[in-house]
């Protein structure tokens, strides 16, 4: 297939923390809303006069200073990102907001806080730490609520003077639903035998969503999604197999290019910083406040295995085994970056289940958070492709 024509635009937002559209955000008197992990729901970061950004590492090397505060057996993102802010990579953002997805991000925006590595020199600044559910229920919906609007809304008006009113909370949910319908409207051409668009591709262009502001992405979306209606795919796959990649945060594309220059297409994602939940469209009605509304839906929909009541842990099995369906995958790359505890416990049996009970073939790897040095994972890999190859050719037996 002919490269995409903003693909390389969309490649070099992400080859820095600090990017260009982030320059230009800042630039027109918008402040930047830094924060950690998926369960903060992002609209409420995207109120007129700020937006948001999804902190990563991109290029991490030596993670020593991280380790020194953290120990090496705190997960590479956590550790990564201490790295990236005590080296100053982060200073273009306005405030941190950090809820307790887990232990470890908790350790790293504590430190980023004690160590001062962000505020130097600015105004206003601000870090802040949310608790979010564990269950999904009533009580928990009530401490989602309560916890956005005392560490999200309440400090972005104090110290910024943003209007947080419920106006101006639909209006944001308008503009996350535009980016969420192009994405999810670009990833249904990764359906089919002749799929339109690779599976790098679409994770690049996801993650380009998360780490720059919306606005200014949408021009580019929307020529994409045109161009994609037209673009022609290669009359033979280069693909052996498709796969789901199911697990913890993958915010680097090179690991999906890995996967697939070994063969297998990744055809969709349930991973932290993919589009499945990450890119699902708000539905709002006039009959609850917007914030109750949004957080009911992030709980509800979210994936992460910080929820551990039964029904949350049933439906993270499930909804694998319904994207896997709706998009032709023949197996499953449960992954989690090293030392992810919560990832670690719900990759282990997620693997099986979907192996002994569902009947897909899975492969389950643990990862580091840059792909480098990974020949090992390389082969492991393609091993895997071969054994999805042989039961097709036995009819799934």
């Amino acid at each position: 297939m002919k490269d995409l024509k903003n693909l390389t635009w969309f490649e070099d937002l992400l080859q820095d923390a600090n990017n260009e559209l982030i320059s230009q955000g800042l630039k027109q008197g918008r402040k930047c809303a830094a924060y950690i992990c998926e369960n903060t729901p992002e609209p409420l970061l995207n109120l007129p006069g700020c937006f948001s950004v999804r902190l990563r590492a991109p290029r991490t090397g030596s993670m020593e200073m991280a380790t020194y505060y953290l120990t090496s057996f705190l997960c590479e993102y956590s550790r990564a990102l201490l790295e990236r802010a005590i080296e100053g990579g982060f200073n273009f953002a306005d405030c941190l907001i950090a809820p307790d997805g887990c232990s470890m991000i908790n350790r790293c925006a504590e430190n980023m806080e004690l160590l001062h590595t962000m505020d130097g020199g600015k105004d206003h600044f601000f870090y802040e730490h949310m608790e979010i559910p564990m269950k999904a229920d009533d009580n928990g919906l009530n401490l989602y609520v309560l916890q956005c609007r005392n560490h999200i809304l309440n400090p972005l008006r104090d110290h910024f003077g943003i209007d947080v009113s419920d106006a101006a909370i639909r209006k944001a949910v308008e503009e996350h639903n535009r980016i969420c319908e192009l994405i999810r409207a670009i990833g249904e051409f990764r359906k089919g035998d002749k799929p339109r668009i690779t599976g790098y591709e679409f994770s690049v262009i996801t993650m380009a969503s998360y780490a720059a502001p919306k606005d200014l992405l949408i021009d580019r979306l929307e020529k994409t999604l045109k161009e994609l209606k037209t673009r022609k795919p290669d009359e033979e796959s280069p693909y052996r197999v498709r796969v789901a990649l199911v697990g913890s945060e993958i915010d680097d594309p090179d690991f999906i290019k890995l996967v697939e220059e070994t063969g297998a297409y990744v055809c969709v994602d349930r991973y932290c910083y993919g589009s499945f939940p990450g890119r699902e469209p708000i539905t709002l009605t006039d009959e609850e406040d917007a914030l109750t509304q949004i957080c009911r839906q992030y709980m509800m929909r979210g994936q992460c295995p910080r929820y551990m009541n039964t029904a949350k842990l049933l439906d993270r099995r499930s909804y694998v085994d319904e994207l896997a369906k709706e998009y032709g995958a023949d197996g499953i790359i449960y992954e989690q970056v090293k030392f992810c505890d919560p990832w670690a416990y719900d990759r282990m049996l997620g693997s099986h289940i979907m192996r002994n009970e569902y009947g897909y073939p899975v492969l389950s790897i643990d990862r580091p958070y840059t792909v480098s040095g990974v020949g090992q994972l390389r082969t492991r890999i393609q091993a895997f492709i071969e054994s999805v190859e042989i039961k097709k050719i036995h009819g799934g037996s």
